[in-house]
């Protein structure tokens, strides 16, 4: 059984939320939905979670984030209790392990090494001691451990930073542009005689380039699309807007409506 006491007057402690999971996991009392979880039911949830964050930050949204932010750990304890009740490791191994490598990787406040550092001197570092850790644990090839699960454009910029690392790279930012104008030729070649698969293959190609792009321009490609997302709600939720001022919706519009709608929305500054 769990501690009911602990539960209830726990206040903000780790210790709380720790038992509530395990009273919601318990076979005979908890949750019949909670019991029924796994590792794969849970983890679409995890990456809900971790975006919901983001989103709270990019709207400024401070309240909001307080409650995202739970919501994340809540994930954290929900998988540490699976792999408690399997026998793989507690949340106590999961706590420790993240407090020794946050020490490993940071010598220059925790070691003798020098704090005097750029930041940028400091990512490289940090990116040595990664290398190291993955050749210890016998992962040595250039773009291991770059998470599968990640987000594609995330994942590509990723790839692109590991290899660039061994010099596979275009030193210059014009000839990534030059290798864009290629990709799109190729992709409007594809359109206008190739199969759906490879008009698709081709598409991956130039979104590839373009985070390559983004990288050597020092733009994270997955904000500057949420951006990008977020700006084209504003200015089409003006439209809408505009629309029904006048009694109408946007599929009783039509696209030159629309787009003078649309300019006027960018001359507001939306």
């Amino acid at each position: 059984m769990y501690d009911r006491d602990l539960i209830e007057n726990g206040g903000g402690s780790m210790a709380r939320l720790l038992e509530i999971m395990r009273a919601l996991r318990d076979p005979e009392a908890g949750c019949p939905w909670d019991i029924e979880q796994d590792f794969d039911s849970i983890a679409p949830y995890t990456i809900e979670e971790a975006y919901e964050v983001a989103d709270a930050i990019s709207r400024r949204s401070w309240g909001e984030l307080r409650g995202e932010l739970g919501d994340l750990v809540l994930q954290s304890v929900y998988h540490a209790q699976m792999a408690e009740e399997a026998g793989y490791f507690t949340f106590d191994d999961v706590l420790r392990d993240i407090s020794d490598k946050m020490v490993a990787r940071h010598p220059h406040v925790f070691g003798a090494e020098n704090r005097d550092k750029s930041a940028d001197q400091q990512v490289e570092d940090w990116e040595k001691i990664k290398a190291r850790e993955r050749a210890a644990r016998a992962k040595t090839g250039v773009l291991a451990d770059v998470a599968l699960g990640l987000p594609a454009l995330m994942r590509a910029e990723k790839l692109q930073k590991r290899a660039a690392r061994v010099g596979f790279d275009w030193p210059q930012i014009d000839q990534v542009i030059d290798k864009i104008a290629e990709e799109s030729a190729e992709l409007a070649e594809a359109r206008a005689t190739l199969p759906q698969e490879k008009i698709a293959e081709e598409m991956g190609d130039l979104l590839f380039v373009m985070a390559n792009l983004a990288r050597h321009l020092k733009v994270d490609p997955e904000t500057a699309l949420r951006k990008a997302n977020e700006k084209f709600t504003r200015r089409f939720n003006y439209i809408e807007k505009e629309l029904r001022a006048v009694g109408r919706s946007a599929d009783q519009s039509n696209l030159e409506e629309m787009e003078a709608l649309w300019q006027e929305a960018k001359t507001k500054g939306l």
